[in-house]
């Protein structure tokens, strides 16, 4: 602990129970007010602690940061509008229940509400986004205080962890003068050991528990899978690779053909995938009658697909669905069960219940063979093009994702047509998205930031506007030592809203004007303001041969046949698969 000042106590007191939790990352943007918790995360040895001068960008990159590696991140900002930034970022880890820590300086209430500079009202700023906030208020460094500081950093820690749901907590942190590190020993009054120093390696306060699947409900969906041999898995967001092994098991012992969003970690890795399905979206749209499941079991937040969507709320089979993080995950509103256990300890009790060679093969057989025909189809039509293609693009990407890289992918068209065109291989790579809120604010600084906590190669891939929603995290990449390759699919504006009713219902000039939103960048010297290298590609084939290394990668993209193409893609598709079927 630093007894330089009153300040410098309680500010060190909180990093060290943050860093004792498990913390081993922190975000800052630079200020005044937020001085004292910004040297104690700076000087912290444990923690890893990056300067990102946009508010927006430093919680996205925090965002990113506590979803690569599961543990909270903490981001620090001074008093002020400063704090507002931060609220897409606390909407997003709230909505897709990432850990995060969000430190707000603040104003003493003395000089609050009175016209004092840089100060405005941040009591719950958040509402009720976070799952827990406090403030902390005005303390001396005595014993009291002391504890106070350190106590709040392990609630704090623990909430966001999840207890029981990971995601955003707010602590707004009021200080006085000094800010700096102003000598003022006698400012530091406490006297117990616990106070000083905390109990030494260990938090002041552990947060224990567990979530272990109930026993009943084991056995009673082992039973159900047992009396309902045609039956699917659905693996939806979910980004830990800890599920893919179990829910393979559970896939094998059942017969169940697994519909795997690559969010899910099932498309890519080692684990055994002879029955994932990657198609689903074409073959839901499609709905043949001889792949009607009678038992649903659903696993992650339910896939992006529209057609899969509605095919589920449309079915009339039981579904099921295992939410550990206590969320509520069911916007089909009609599971006839929600399990709350630890996804991959419970579809490994699953199988386990299952009896190996009890599996019906032909129901399995039968999606296999729709799969196929479907992938083939598309890959066929997708060859026919000379020039790239969005969803050519996310092919070809599926090509070169190697052993250990991370994907991370924009809202928008980027993540359906990753969704429904990127095919699987052995390769173990990490998908990673910000589907919480679905909003592409924030999307490359949530890139960067989990490139940086992970050290894992990455790619982001994104559209022209999401890139632009955020170029100021292109300063950030100087945080990462490893590749980061930036894919812009660049259309030259919004090519999501040509899919919307509104295309074919709006005079083409106010379309352009309200929805089009054509920017004309010029993505060579975006990359130039920021010495990136910089790469056009037009020919697919070039990518192998530009993504080695940090580089901004363009892909020129013509909007107005994209929509055309994609009906064509879904008719090759329907047409494949009722061959397939007979």
């Amino acid at each position: 602990m630093d007894r330089t000042n009153r300040n410098t106590a309680l500010a060190s007191a909180m990093v060290e129970e943050l860093a004792r939790c498990g913390m081993r990352d922190a975000v800052l943007s630079p200020g005044s007010r937020s001085t004292p918790l910004a040297l104690a995360l700076w000087r912290e040895p444990a923690i890893e602690t990056r300067v990102i001068v946009d508010e927006r960008s430093a919680g996205f990159f925090a965002l990113g940061a506590a979803q690569a590696t599961g543990v909270p991140v903490a981001v620090l900002c001074t008093s002020g509008t400063a704090a507002a930034n931060l609220h897409p970022a606390v909407c997003e880890a709230d909505e897709a229940a990432v850990p995060l820590l969000v430190l707000t300086a603040d104003r003493p209430p003395e000089l609050r509400a009175i016209g004092a500079g840089q100060t405005i009202d941040q009591l719950k700023l958040y509402g009720s986004a976070v799952r827990w906030f406090s403030e902390l208020g005005t303390h001396e460094a005595d014993d009291s205080g002391l504890l106070h500081f350190r106590a709040v950093a392990c609630r704090g820690f623990a909430a966001a962890a999840g207890d029981p749901r990971p995601g955003p907590v707010h602590l707004n942190v009021s200080w006085r003068d000094p800010l700096g590190p102003e000598a003022r020993p006698a400012d530091v009054t406490a006297s117990s050991a616990s106070a000083l120093g905390g109990r030494g390696d260990r938090p002041l306060t552990e947060v224990a528990g567990s979530a272990a699947a109930p026993p009943a409900a084991i056995g009673e969906l082992a039973r159900r899978i047992a009396d309902r041999p045609r039956g699917l898995i659905v693996a939806g967001r979910y980004p830990d690779p800890a599920l893919a092994e179990p829910l393979a098991a559970l896939a094998r012992v059942s017969g169940y053909p697994i519909l795997a969003e690559p969010t899910s970690q099932l498309r890519f890795g080692p684990h055994d995938r002879g029955l994932v399905i990657t198609q689903y979206g074409a073959i839901a749209a499609a709905a043949p009658e001889a792949l009607v499941p009678e038992l649903v079991v659903r696993f992650g937040d339910l896939p992006t697909s529209k057609p899969l969507r509605q095919w589920l709320t449309a079915l009339e089979a039981e579904q099921w669905v295992v939410d550990g993080g206590f969320g509520w995950q069911e916007p089909s509103r009609t599971a006839a069960a929600l399990v709350r256990a630890p996804e991959p300890a419970f579809a490994a009790d699953v199988a386990g219940w299952i009896p190996e060679g009890s599996a019906e093969r032909t129901w399995a057989e039968t999606w296999l063979a729709a799969e196929a025909a479907a992938l083939v189809a598309v890959e066929e039509e997708l060859g026919r093009h000379q020039r790239p293609t969005e969803p050519g693009v996310h092919l070809a990407l599926g090509r070169l994702y190697a052993e250990g890289e991370l994907v991370y992918t924009a809202s928008s068209m980027p993540v359906r047509d990753q969704e429904a065109f990127l095919a699987g291989g052995p390769a173990a790579v990490r998908f990673l998205c910000n589907r919480g809120a679905n909003g592409i604010d924030g999307l490359v600084s949530s890139g960067i930031g989990a490139a940086a906590a992970s050290e894992r190669p990455s790619w982001i891939v994104t559209g022209d506007l999401g890139l632009f929603h955020d170029m100021n995290a292109l300063a950030a990449l100087r945080h990462t030592d490893v590749a980061v390759r930036i894919v812009v699919l660049n259309n030259d504006g919004g090519g999501i809203f040509e899919f919307l009713p509104q295309a074919g219902q709006i005079d083409r000039a106010e379309f352009e004007a309200l929805l089009g939103t054509p920017l004309g960048l010029d993505l060579e010297r975006v990359a130039a303001l920021f010495r990136l290298p910089y790469e056009r590609v037009t020919d697919l084939p070039r990518l192998a041969e530009v993504s080695a290394k940090t580089a901004l990668i363009e892909i020129p993209i013509g909007r107005s046949a994209n929509v055309e193409l994609h009906e064509r893609l879904g008719a090759v598709a329907a047409k494949a698969i009722a061959d397939a079927l007979g």
